[in-house]
């Protein structure tokens, strides 16, 4: 789950999906393009709508996404176009390039729709992109069953 701070978005994607998954089975993590929250906590509005919805994202810390990222991970799943664009310029082949998607083209395919970045807003905006994560890893997550 790859966002641009990492305290936001994809830190919630990462709690929603690991909520939905066996933790045995699937390693699940985020990361930033941008290096500003490198060990911070997600954004408390981040943890109080995770909170809300019976997940403690807490523990958390940013970190920022790396070119390990491609080795380590089988889906990389971006939360809006500039990060797409950071993540691919990153790949090295084509392979890498293919593990690379818009989270909301699973509940919206081929529309490569963002997930608006809510930092600058408030609470609103973070039950908003709570909603679009959960249904998106929802598809995510029955996939793999």
């Amino acid at each position: 789950m790859v966002c641009l701070g990492n305290i936001c978005r994809s830190p919630l994607a990462e709690g929603i999906l690991k909520s939905k998954l066996p933790k045995d089975q699937f390693v699940i993590d985020s990361a930033g393009t941008a290096s500003y929250h490198i060990g911070s906590p997600p954004d408390r509005r981040a943890m109080n709508i995770a909170e809300k919805n019976g997940l403690d994202i807490s523990s958390l810390r940013g970190r920022q996404f790396s070119i390990d990222d491609f080795e380590r991970f089988d889906y990389i799943y971006v939360m809006d176009e500039s990060n797409y664009n950071n993540v691919m310029s990153l790949a090295r082949n084509e392979e890498d390039k293919n593990k690379v998607r818009f989270i909301l083209n699973e509940t919206y395919p081929d529309q490569n729709y963002d997930v608006p970045d809510p930092y600058y807003g408030g609470p609103e905006g973070f039950e908003n992109v709570f909603k679009m994560l959960d249904e998106a890893c929802n598809v995510i997550a029955a996939s793999f069953k």
